[in-house]
């Protein structure tokens, strides 16, 4: 960090450090700068602000990258599993057989969820949103084990991120159930995968996964696994970094993602393509309806706050979505309504000057709805992907020697002092 920048203010100039990433990302550290100034920066959404350095995920929105710990997401998706792509984000590099092995049987022993998180499920609404559930049964993993809870003990750390990781299939699998009404049955084969684990613990163990189902399933669980400092990791990390426990933290974790612009985009994407069905839109109509901005018409899914091209995780779910239909002989309305939306945005001037194209909410929903996954499903799947994400930053978080609590800064404006008299 020996290069500087120079900041001119009205009371004084100071410089301040420049650093760059491994991947040519610019930085100027303000660590010192109200310390030295009395200034703060206003960053609203913290479009701008890096609060920690990482080695876990590298973003390029304008060239239309992701990589995790150096792996193009696509070679990833050909050639590795959701399994081993896990131990990677968590780790930092591909896993041996050996440690597969040993993690996997790490990981076994908290496959079966305490009976008292099941009956809290059920002291809950049938009606009840899957992610509610998903977020009170990760908190409640801090009752049933208290010995995991110390973000400072090397060995809690270890085991508490076996067990959330144990754990997070049936909280996910059995949230679906309740809301369904189904029994809770754990899977016949304890060494299936996570992807056909999940099916058979949604839809039973008489249930026949079909080999090329449960690749495309492995692969929406593979695109989800990281992506930098979202909303949801953000929030794991902003919770972690007051030295909450993993289980709290993750809690977090996902109810930030349960917002509809993060997570709940791509329920939102099918509500609006099943919107334009039954109001038999035509979608090029549709499109230049949005165009009007006091029409209310959203394209959803399309744009990024961070890809300002075409994202890469859209281009594997869209192939994706094309063999599971044709795999299961399903003929969705909606998919041919979502093609021609694409097509009709991506020939306008008004998306492609403002590089707003598919994002992985685009698709992902209509390959949920091809495999009978209700809507309100699609965010707990997608936190069932981004849970080794969400460990990832934690664990990185607390071995940083410059994490502190996490404590933004405002800048008041409101009434100035006054008197009651």
């Amino acid at each position: 960090m020996s290069e500087k920048a120079k900041l001119i203010l009205p009371e004084k100039t100071i410089e301040l450090p420049l650093f760059t990433g491994s991947e040519g990302e610019k930085a100027i550290d303000i660590m010192k700068l109200r310390q030295e100034t009395g200034y703060v920066t206003f960053d609203p959404g913290f479009g701008n602000t890096c609060p920690a350095q990482s080695k876990v995920t590298f973003l390029d929105g304008d060239n239309g990258i992701l990589r995790y710990r150096g792996y193009a997401i696509d070679e990833l998706c050909d050639k590795s599993s959701f399994e081993a792509v896990s131990w990677l984000v968590l780790f930092g590099e591909l896993p041996s057989a050996a440690q597969s092995a040993e993690f996997a049987a790490k990981v076994a022993k908290y496959s079966r969820l305490p009976d008292g998180i099941l009956k809290l499920y059920d002291t809950m609404p049938k009606e009840t949103h899957p992610m509610v559930l998903l977020s009170i049964g990760l908190s409640a993993l801090s009752a049933y084990y208290p010995d995991l809870c110390d973000p400072k003990n090397k060995e809690q750390v270890e085991e508490a991120t076996a067990c959330a990781i144990g754990s997070m299939l049936p909280l996910v699998s059995f949230a679906y159930c309740r809301n369904q009404g189904r029994a809770y049955v754990y899977p016949v084969d304890p060494k299936s995968s996570n992807a056909s684990a999940l099916l058979k613990m949604m839809f039973g163990n008489l249930f026949v996964v079909d080999k090329d189902v449960e690749d495309v399933m492995d692969d929406l669980l593979i695109l989800h696994a990281d992506h930098e400092f979202n909303c949801s990791t953000s929030a794991v990390r902003l919770v972690g970094s007051s030295q909450a426990n993993l289980f709290a933290s993750l809690a977090a974790g996902v109810n930030a993602l349960w917002g509809p612009l993060h997570g709940g985009a791509n329920q939102a994407v099918v509500e609006m393509l099943l919107a334009i069905s039954q109001e038999n839109v035509d979608p090029e109509v549709y499109v230049s309806r949005v165009k009007q901005k006091d029409s209310g018409s959203r394209l959803m899914g399309f744009g990024h706050r961070v890809y300002k091209n075409y994202d890469p995780r859209a281009t594997i779910i869209k192939k994706t979505c094309d063999k599971v239909m044709s795999k299961l002989g399903t003929d969705d309305p909606l998919l041919k309504i979502a093609q021609s939306l694409e097509k009709a945005a991506l020939a306008d001037p008004y998306f492609t000057s403002r590089k707003l194209y598919p994002n992985v909410d685009f698709y992902s929903g209509i390959v949920y709805r091809a495999l009978n996954i209700p809507v309100e499903m699609f965010t707990p799947l997608f936190a069932l992907g981004r849970l080794p994400g969400w460990i990832a930053h934690w664990r990185e978080q607390n071995s940083d020697a410059l994490n502190r609590i996490g404590r933004p800064r405002q800048i008041y404006q409101g009434a100035v002092k006054r008197s009651m008299t």
